[in-house]
């Protein structure tokens, strides 16, 4: 007899995507990469067309389902109102191979995203910091200003995007944010910088920056990107894995040509290896390129959780 294998929806997993223990569950997460007992094949892309990507996303830890993700990227989709990120997650048993669950991915997408980058924000940023710029007012840019500002006691926010009017909006859903064009002066304004966007070059410039402040960018857009080459190339930088410095898509394309050895991996950190922030004056950076295995620890967080509730629907395949 076959196995049913539990449908969960976009509304179900963001209610049972608990963000109390997303960073712990990460943590965990960025430890098997760096101990490597997680398998992780390079993140694989198909082209349709010049509409967007289907990127493949397999990945399997110790002690856990097994499982994949699909993941579309079309830029196109903002102008129509629909999220530019859309994904499926499929959790498979460990040992017979069986679906055990098939679940929405947008939403653990943009908060594993934005959880990893507040994770290595608390890492590296100055445990003071007051003020931050978001640069992007898509997906992103909300996760950040909901998980960063839960992190720090953080007193103002600087929004800013390709269009005023989304920067309105996201400007609006907190009573610390304003929402700004010059980006340069919120740069300088600010103690930690989130680069959100799907822009092709790079948003901020080497000198904006100011010592003390932390850079992180989680922006996709090769054969270039949202970060500057050469604040990565100076400055502290901080990555997921180290396939980050292989091309894209499995890495960066902001990372083409830097010796690997000059970034650290968010493990290494958690696990006592490498330091963190090693001075108020350092400027650190996190470039994030999306790593499956925090898809797969996140992602069987939430079916957990729906098997302990009794969420979702049972389906057979």
């Amino acid at each position: 007899m076959r196995r049913q294998a539990l449908l969960l929806n976009a509304a179900e997993v963001a209610r049972l995507l608990d963000t109390e223990q997303l960073l712990d569950v990460l943590a965990k997460g960025f430890e098997t990469i760096t101990d490597e007992t997680a398998i992780s094949p390079p993140r694989g892309e198909m082209a349709i067309g010049d509409a967007g990507h289907l990127l493949t996303m397999p990945a399997a830890v110790p002690g856990l389902p097994f499982g994949t993700k699909l993941v579309t990227l079309f830029p196109g989709n903002a102008a129509a109102g629909i999220p530019t990120h859309l994904g499926l997650i499929i959790l498979m048993d460990s040992v017979t191979g069986e679906v055990l669950a098939l679940m929405d991915g947008a939403h653990i997408t943009a908060m594993r995203t934005a959880g990893a980058a507040t994770l290595a924000a608390k890492l590296l940023a100055r445990p003071d910091s007051r003020a931050m710029t978001i640069l992007g007012a898509g997906v992103q840019g909300q996760a950040h200003l909901d998980l960063m500002s839960r992190h720090f006691d953080i007193e103002t926010i600087y929004v800013g995007s390709h269009g005023a009017e989304s920067a309105q909006r996201l400007a609006a859903r907190d009573p610390r944010a304003i929402a700004i064009e010059d980006h340069e002066a919120a740069v300088r304004a600010s103690d930690i910088v989130c680069l959100c966007s799907h822009a092709e070059h790079p948003l901020i410039h080497m000198d904006w920056l100011c010592p003390g402040q932390h850079i992180s960018s989680v922006g996709y857009a090769p054969p270039c990107g949202e970060l500057d080459p050469a604040i990565a190339a100076r400055h502290r930088l901080v990555v997921e894995a180290r396939i980050a410095f292989a091309p894209a898509p499995a890495g960066c394309a902001e990372l083409a040509g830097i010796d690997p050895a000059w970034g650290t991996e968010l493990g290494e950190i958690l696990l006592g290896r490498k330091p963190g922030r090693e001075s108020i004056d350092e400027v650190t950076v996190y470039k994030a390129m999306g790593h499956a295995v925090e898809d797969l620890v996140v992602a069987d967080m939430v079916y957990r959780r729906a098997i302990a509730l009794s969420a979702g629907q049972s389906i057979t395949l």
